[in-house]
């Protein structure tokens, strides 16, 4: 995602062949507005609650709980702030029962009183209590309340150069009852900070890593495993409704939904993120029960995420009793990263964000901003459905039918990743999905995409892009790509070809030459790109002799960061460069031209599907030097020679979102 400022509202467009489409504005439909905070305040948003009275309880990374006044900002438009608590242990949730708040803290929720009612809490009890191994990566979140009364807590894994569990129920989602007492739901987990109901249902989301390939939402039944097998070793314990070892689990580098076949219990996702398409770390979700105060998505989710301070939308559906959907771009633009949503009394919603360690695009340290909906109709498609034989798009106003009749409106493919212990993967088994006919709705609400089923893979995600669609009124979608997560089939009557207002030109080709043939080019492709090239040479070249004239060593530190900023070498030596990624998180190394970094990155974003198999470093005569992406706790060492001409060059991670935190100088002198 692009930079935003502080003070930026952007405008998103569709990118379109169509140039005498209208442009459309994000912001003439949904707005952002900021609300200040003083200077003083670190307000790091772990948790956050709207009360019955209008006021906005807050929990603080900084362990702190405050009290905002008129965050709506009506009349003055200033709010107040209030502490009502302090000194607990990094709460990363919050709970308001009515008379007292619950918190979690690393090692327990904490409940929270004002027994004498001078608005600072002076009762700390002691609720719920886990055990804590000290690790740096025990982040622990809830409670959230469920619609029959429970509530959840989930325990984000250790890490010790892998997902571990270190301590009792580390990985788990547990039930806390009102008494205090912890039930073991579901395991599989790695870092669960947003979960919840829909639709009475227990879902949660999750964060690239060892063991998940992109970030993914996964409905939880009692007794699941989501795929991250540390949490396994407590399997045994008492109280466990899992069954799994972790010897149980196989690194195959399969398909997640494959390898479930062959593992009882395993759950596959409702929904997959694609990393990087749709944001890099997936937080809080929020099912739209406004009403239609924020449009006309009531009962879809609203998800955010903390690495690209965007927030996504979700439309689910169950097929064959089994949930999933599509998950849609929404609105990006805020000033930190999201971490938790809230609906307010007015159908506005809060979005509470934090980045200090856990760095994103948007620049600031933390915020709260509130997103409104105008009133006026946003043309998106609204919901896709499963058919049969393809997909059958809604959009919330008519399109205008001849274009959306055309067969290069759309664009589809399909794809996954790898099921296994290294820490992501890249887009595997990309295949295009040809289209054999369009069927475009009599009112112009619905068009349906038909396909030859053959073409259709269970769980896999199937990209479908409409960027020819426009509305009645000459305007182009707000946002063009929907990512459908495809577990199963629907069942019903294929379309035939009678019905078709379009029937799509060559599309009835062999589906398995078709597969076949795409396979063995991507096969050559991936090959070609990861061979090593003069930007990127991997072993000592056999005429350096006396070996490099300089060896540079470059790591990595947590918030986005190298640990050196800047480098300096001599014009034309032969240069080493150890890059050591100490993060846990994936990264590169790219040296370029000078002032050239911004635009590398951006080009790097803009990959899209292509982007993994280039280790997301572009095709340009800016780049100079690279290492491909590298791993958490990995590292690669590359050689070149120096630039003859003297100046300050650069170096960047143009892993996306990255880019704009990531970059250092490289002072080439004579």
């Amino acid at each position: 995602m692009k930079n935003i400022l502080l003070t930026t509202l952007i405008t998103v467009g569709c990118t379109s062949a169509f140039a005498q489409s209208k442009p459309n504005k994000i912001d003439d439909y949904y707005r952002i507005i900021t609300i200040p905070i003083p200077e003083n305040i670190k307000m790091e948003i772990g948790g956050m609650q709207v009360l019955p009275d209008g006021r906005l309880a807050t929990s603080t990374r900084r362990g702190e709980v405050w009290m905002i006044g008129n965050p709506y900002l009506k009349g003055d438009g200033k709010p107040s702030f209030h502490r009502f608590a302090s000194g607990l242990h990094e709460p990363l949730g919050l709970y308001y029962r009515g008379k007292d708040f619950l918190v979690s803290q690393r090692g327990e929720v904490t409940r929270l009183e004002d027994t004498d009612h001078d608005g600072v809490a002076d009762v700390y009890d002691s609720f719920s209590r886990w055990p804590l191994s000290g690790n740096y990566h025990q982040y622990s979140y809830g409670p959230v309340a469920m619609p029959n009364g429970e509530m959840l807590v989930t325990l984000n894994l250790d890490w010790v150069g892998r997902g571990a569990s270190q301590s009792k129920w580390r990985g788990w989602m547990l039930k806390l009852g009102q008494d205090g007492k912890l039930t073991p739901w579901a395991t599989g987990l790695r870092s669960p900070s947003g979960f919840g109901s829909y639709k009475g249902d227990i879902f949660y989301t999750e964060n690239q890593g060892d063991w998940v390939g992109s970030g993914r939402m996964t409905h939880l039944e009692k007794g699941d495993f989501a795929g991250n097998p540390a949490g396994l070793r407590w399997s045994k314990e008492e109280g466990s409704p899992v069954k799994l070892t972790p010897e149980d689990v196989p690194s195959t580098g399969e398909p997640l939904y494959d390898v479930a076949k062959k593992v009882p219990g395993l759950k596959p996702p409702a929904v997959w993120f694609p990393h990087t398409l749709v944001g890099i770390s997936t937080s809080d979700f929020k099912e739209d029960i406004t009403n239609g105060a924020f449009g006309p998505f009531a009962g879809q989710m609203f998800v955010g995420d903390q690495g690209h301070s965007i927030i996504t939308r979700v439309d689910l559906e169950k097929v064959n009793g089994v949930w999933q959907g599509t998950v849609f771009p929404f609105r990006e633009g805020f000033m930190s990263g999201i971490l938790r949503l809230e609906w307010g009394l007015d159908g506005s919603m809060f979005v509470g964000q934090t980045s200090r360690g856990w760095a994103a695009t948007g620049k600031e340290e933390f915020g709260i901003q509130r997103l409104v909906w105008t009133g006026k109709m946003p043309f998106e498609m609204k919901t896709v459905r499963s058919m049969p034989d393809g997909f059958e798009i809604t959009f919330t106003s008519p399109v205008d039918k001849k274009a959306a009749a055309e067969q290069d409106a759309y664009k589809m493919n399909s794809f996954t990743y790898r099921y296994h212990r290294t820490y992501g993967s890249p887009i595997i088994n990309t295949e295009e999905v040809p289209l054999k006919g369009i069927i475009v709705s009599e009112d112009g609400l619905r068009v349906r995409l038909v396909v030859d089923p053959a073409a259709l893979r269970k769980g896999y995600i199937h990209e479908i892009k409409a960027e020819g669609v426009k509305s009645t009124d000459g305007n182009n979608l707000l946002h063009s790509t929907g990512y459908y997560t495809l577990n199963e089939i629907a069942g019903g009557q294929p379309a035939s070809a009678s019905q078709f207002t379009t029937t799509a030109k060559a599309a009835a080709v062999d589906h398995s030459a078709h597969m076949a043939a795409a396979s063995g080019s991507a096969t050559a492709e991936t090959a070609s790109n990861t061979a090593a090239s003069a930007k990127r040479v991997t072993e000592m070249p056999a005429s350096w002799t006396n070996g490099p004239d300089q060896v540079v060593t470059i790591g990595t530190v947590p918030g986005l960061k190298f640990d050196i900023s800047e480098i300096q070498v001599k014009a034309g030596s032969k240069i080493k460069v150890v890059f050591n990624n100490n993060d846990d998180m994936l990264h590169n190394l790219v040296i370029t031209k000078p002032g050239a970094a911004n635009a590398v990155g951006e080009a790097g974003l803009n990959l899209g599907l292509k982007g993994t198999e280039l280790n997301y470093v572009p095709k340009t005569n800016d780049v100079l030097f690279h290492t491909n992406i590298v791993e958490p706790e990995k590292s690669e060492a590359i050689y070149f020679i120096a630039p003859k001409q003297a100046g300050t060059y650069q170096f960047v991670c143009t892993f996306p979102g990255h880019y704009s935190l990531m970059q250092g100088k490289l002072k080439v002198v004579k």
